[in-house]
């Protein structure tokens, strides 16, 4: 069973996860074996635990440990920091999520190939930074029946706290990985390397020369990965360029797009495998 421990000093190292180390330091990318990520609420933090992350420690306001057994109990002899609502919101520097905050082992990601073993729909993001906008799409894509989401090496950190907390947890149960190291690993090699596992790539962008989300052509491919850019100016050039298939959403009322995370709900649910 876990241990309660009254929080009395908000300095104390042990509670660093929550309030002081950054998400750099937190990720911790010289060790990830050592790497922490941060989950909000106890729906989020369930599902994390039903896809099999470890519980490091819990932030829990007191009032909330009575409601909370079952996650309590399926965390074995973790510590529970608790004390007022006042005082973990001091010590986190906000009101925490329903009341508790979970930290958990950042897991190793797979490689692209393994992620794409088997897949038929996959969302790749390029350069996405609003940390919002990612939660969004990996509910989406859970939602919406996508395989797996590629990241690239300019895009935030799909495990930053507010992202967990805006996919409601899904982070945990799409598989996702980021897809080169260096910025200049997308969009080459990484498109030639999405074609070598026999995928089709679709940019979504605005052109005169894209087709219609609902063409038939985009329906028929049996792989396909969906190419969202960043928040403002979209897909690079060199991206739109690269890919087979320049895809748009046709708007009515002279709306000339959509926010990336709307889109990707679209694109996701027209484009989905028959």
């Amino acid at each position: 069973m876990a241990r309660i421990i009254e929080v009395t000093d908000l300095d104390a190292p042990e509670l660093a996860v929550f309030a002081h180390l950054t998400q750099a330091q937190l990720r911790n990318r010289l060790e990830p074996e050592k790497g922490i990520l941060i989950a909000e609420s106890p729906k989020v933090i369930r599902r994390a635990l039903d896809a099999g992350y470890e519980p490091v420690s819990f932030l829990m306001e007191r009032k909330k440990i009575s409601g909370a057994e079952d996650l309590l109990c399926r965390s074995g002899d973790v510590p529970v920091y608790t004390g007022e609502r006042e005082t973990l919101a001091a010590l986190a520097g906000y009101t925490l999520t329903r009341g508790v905050l979970c930290a958990l082992r950042r897991p190793h990601l797979p490689e692209v190939e393994d992620l794409c073993a088997g897949a038929r729909r996959l969302a790749v993001l390029e350069g996405i930074v609003d940390a919002t906008n990612v939660g969004a799409i990996f509910r989406s894509a859970a939602a919406l029946g996508v395989d797996g989401v590629l990241v690239t090496p300019t895009c935030c950190d799909p495990f930053c706290r507010r992202a967990v907390r805006v996919s409601m947890g899904t982070v945990f149960q799409v598989p996702w990985t980021q897809i080169g190291t260096r910025p200049e690993d997308w969009p080459e090699p990484g498109l030639t390397r999405l074609r070598a596992l026999g995928f089709s790539t679709a940019a979504m962008a605005l052109s005169e020369r894209s087709l219609s989300v609902e063409d038939p052509r985009l329906r028929a491919e049996e792989k396909l990965a969906i190419v969202l850019g960043t928040e403002g100016d979209g897909l690079a050039r060199e991206t739109i360029a690269g890919c087979d298939y320049t895809v748009r959403i046709p708007m009515a009322r002279g709306v000339d797009s959509l926010n990336v995370a709307a889109a990707s709900a679209v694109a996701f649910w027209e484009l989905r495998a028959r």
